[in-house]
């Protein structure tokens, strides 16, 4: 007898087993990369609806309690499109006109000659003028911006299609957010390498940061709202509580902001040669109501997500800058949900 191992032994198996595990694993990934870029492309999409079903989430329970899953869940998208879909009609709406109407005050400003007097009240812009004509051909440089105003016009138009779009793909998924929230929950019960305890706790972070996210967000637009219009108001501007409320509803569109009435309203002063109102709107709008978003935004809501308020700053402006708009809710929820892990992964470790 030896204690040679003899054919068939154990060793070889294992090797043999693990090797098999590995394939396996290998093309579990394999799958699991495709899956995630096939998904990626509507990212935007499932984001919002993601983030919708949960703030909306207890009035469609009452909701679905008397009109059944299907129909109560299909109420609620209609409600939820009526409420967000309405006061941005009618922001764009605002918002066209003005921008018609400057641009019509603009063209008659220029085609009247007014804008020759006006340089000529103020002589130090006079030599800065003829400066600019002496080094550039003024007729060349206007039709280049009326050609880059046009093309920027084009690729505005395209981008509010693919917007449009993404908004009736959010919609869309939310139907079925609402309707079978129960069923995605139990699935990734059952697909998370992690316990149900654990899997339960990360929903709940999940859903805590969306909470923390929206509110924040919220608190913030109506705090760079009420600055916008109080310094309207300030300045004399006609209707500054209707522009604080076309403020306060631009703030919270991640793409957009507050800069869409103040940069305007600032040439406007300007080109009525109230320098000393233009510059102060300018600063207070550049300054005060913009910074308010990256400061008081990240001190709001970084009790609520666990984390300190630089990396909370980091999670939104980092998440920004690699998701796009959506990235103000991913890259909290990534930051959250990370930290939580790795708790999980040291108590592991030291048990």
């Amino acid at each position: 007898m030896t204690d040679e191992t003899p054919p068939g032994a154990p060793e070889p198996t294992r090797a043999a087993v693990d090797i098999f595990v590995l394939a396996r694993l290998g093309l579990t990934l394999v799958f699991v990369a495709v899956t995630l870029l096939l998904a990626a492309p509507f990212l935007s999409s499932l984001t919002w609806a993601l983030v919708l079903a949960v703030v909306f989430l207890r009035p469609h329970r009452a909701i679905e309690a008397v009109m059944g899953r299907s129909f109560g869940a299909a109420l609620s998208v209609l409600i939820v499109a009526l409420i967000i879909v309405g006061p941005l009609a009618f922001v764009s709406e605002r918002l066209i006109n003005e921008a018609v109407e400057g641009a019509a005050y603009i063209q008659q400003e220029v085609t009247q000659g007014k804008w020759v007097d006006f340089l000529k009240a103020h002589p130090w812009l006079e030599t800065v003028n003829n400066w600019i004509e002496g080094q550039f051909d003024l007729q060349d440089v206007l039709s280049r911006v009326g050609a880059f105003l046009t093309n920027a016009g084009a690729l505005f138009i395209k981008q509010s299609t693919g917007q449009a779009l993404t908004v009736l793909l959010s919609f869309y998924m939310l139907f079925f957010f609402l309707r079978d929230r129960k069923a995605g929950v139990e699935a990734l019960l059952r697909l998370s390498p992690f316990s149900d305890i654990e899997t339960r706790k990360l929903i709940v972070r999940i859903r805590d940061t969306i909470y923390a996210i929206i509110y924040g967000t919220l608190a913030v637009a109506a705090l760079q709202g009420a600055l916008g219009g109080f310094i309207f108001w300030w300045l004399n501007f006609p209707s500054p509580v209707f522009w604080a409320l076309i403020m306060g509803l631009l703030a919270i569109v991640p793409v957009l902001g507050t800069f869409v009435v103040w940069v305007p309203a600032t040439i406007f002063l300007a080109i009525e040669g109230r320098w000393a109102d233009a510059l102060t709107l300018g600063l207070w709008g550049g300054v005060v109501i913009a910074s308010s978003d990256n400061l008081v935004r990240p001190l709001l809501i970084s009790d609520t997500l666990r984390l300190h308020t630089a990396p909370a700053f980091i999670a939104m402006l980092g998440g920004i800058q690699l998701f796009g708009p959506s990235g103000l809710v991913l890259g909290p929820i990534a930051m959250t949900t990370t930290s939580l892990m790795l708790e999980f992964w040291r108590r592991r470790a030291s048990t």
